[in-house]
């Protein structure tokens, strides 16, 4: 097997498409040749540093253009007849892989960013969100934070709120305070991807815990606590990614008390605990003095913000936290988070928010009649959806199929622990408008409704 590491430094853009152009570059320098076998890719997002979903978008790139082919179970390999095309700039017919908000005009996300950066900037403490500020956040901004994070939580101390460049800022320096090289965590069996790569890189043993229609089995999890001594568990309760299963509050104070039986954290991710209208109780209310809680703005909102908020079990650990961001980033970015402050007090984030969720409920609706007949999870304002594939697909083959025919989907596989099932996760919010959606999905469904052999002439 060949040794290649793309190199990607310099290279502007997303990070698949800079590993695509890296690819094409080396093979016209001469540094790959035809017929060469390419690591593995899991094992490329750990030496990039990426997730999982970022080489395997930039191999299905490759794959367009007609420079790698891919063989189920063997790898992936220089063609041995390249073509001398440059990269495309244009992304797929349909993106059904990147989890985000959709961003309908009604959230007049473009206008109100700049309008909002416009107005920070000539106010007359403007110029000082240009400045350093202090690793967990200006005074203001956690005092914003904490009033946002109060509509969930009910009443938090200031003390015990950070502002963080992002939820996956939050999670890897929570996973450094909590945990040593060689120590476990339990985790979903289907879990969030970048905390598979936070735990590669930090070394840290990710133990899978079974999950039901609710999210994590709690007699699972005080199995795994009896036997694996971890030092957290970390979970997904509203909407979880992928799987979009949502605890109720009687699963939430279970999953508290193996936890507090076993003297071990919750690391709580309410990354969609804002979309639904009415959402249950955060684990962070219900057993404070144990969970790190992360609340971020990327999925109610927009992820060009980079803001998320933390809430400590106490003082102590904000000032751990403190320690944590300033080795890792510094700081958060004082400009995003001083719109995202701004958006907070003036009710513009409410109104961003609201926008979204009558978007993603209509984008649900959408999915529910296109893809009548199949089996699916979805949460009725959720932007993603957990589709088990037909007996007779296989999600490497639906992967490479669907690609062809313009989609972009991610296989169960990016998100397993433990054991894997033939599923693919299917977002809805990248798309650019409901028509766009509407045909991608319908194009899914006429994919799924044959099988990989009647498929492999006309594709």
């Amino acid at each position: 097997m060949l040794s290649w590491t793309p190199r990607i430094e310099n290279r502007s853009g997303p990070k698949y498409l800079a590993i695509a152009e890296a690819l094409l570059a080396d093979l016209q320098s001469g540094h790959l040749k035809p017929g060469q076998r390419l690591p593995p890719q899991r094992q490329l997002a750990r030496e990039l540093g990426v997730d999982l979903t970022t080489v395997t978008r930039a191999f299905n790139e490759a794959r367009k253009m007609g420079l790698i082919d891919a063989n189920t179970g063997r790898g992936s390999y220089i063609r041995e007849e390249v073509p001398g095309q440059a990269i495309p700039e244009e992304l797929p017919v349909v993106d059904l892989s990147m989890n985000m908000p959709p961003q309908p005009r009604e959230a007049r996300l473009r206008e109100r960013i700049q309008e909002g950066v416009a107005g920070i900037l000539n106010s007359p403490q403007g110029l000082m969100r240009l400045h350093y500020q202090e690793s967990i956040g200006a005074g203001l901004d956690r005092a914003a934070g904490t009033r946002w994070l109060g509509l969930r939580l009910g009443r938090v101390s200031t003390d015990r709120v950070a502002v963080t460049a992002g939820a996956q800022t939050a999670l890897y320096t929570i996973m450094r305070i909590l945990t040593e090289p060689g120590e476990a965590i339990c985790a979903p069996d289907f879990t969030y991807p970048g905390l598979r790569a936070i735990a590669d890189q930090l070394k840290v043993r990710l133990v899978p815990i079974a999950m039901d229609e609710e999210g994590l089995d709690p007699a699972a999890l005080e199995e795994a606590c009896g036997r694996e001594k971890p030092k957290a568990v970390y979970c997904v309760p509203t909407i979880h990614n992928p799987t979009t299963a949502t605890m109720s509050l009687k699963r939430r104070e279970a999953i508290a008390g193996v936890a507090r039986r076993h003297g071990i954290a919750i690391i709580e991710d309410d990354a969609y605990g804002m979309l639904p209208r009415q959402s249950h109780t955060p684990i962070a209310a219900l057993a404070p003095e144990i969970v790190w809680h992360i609340a971020t703005l990327s999925k109610c909102a927009t992820p060009a913000l980079r803001t998320a908020y933390v809430v400590t079990p106490k003082l102590a650990d904000t000032l751990r936290l403190a320690a944590e961001i300033r080795a890792a980033c510094l700081m958060t970015p004082p400009l995003m988070v001083a719109l995202a402050s701004k958006w907070i007090l003036d009710g513009t984030l409410d109104a961003i928010t609201a926008a979204i969720r009558e978007e993603s409920a209509a984008r649900q609706i959408i999915a529910r009649r296109v893809l009548q007949g199949l089996e699916f999870q979805a949460h009725p304002e959720g932007h993603h959806l957990w589709l088990a594939l037909p007996e007779r697909w296989r999600r490497g083959d639906l992967n490479l199929y669907a690609r062809q025919s313009g989609l972009a989907l991610v296989p169960s596989e990016v998100f397993a622990v433990g054991s894997t099932v033939e599923a693919i996760r299917v977002s809805l919010g990248a798309a650019q408008s409901q028509a766009v959606l509407e045909r991608g999905l319908s194009l899914l469904a006429a994919v799924l409704a044959h099988g990989p052999s009647t498929l492999s002439s006309i594709v």
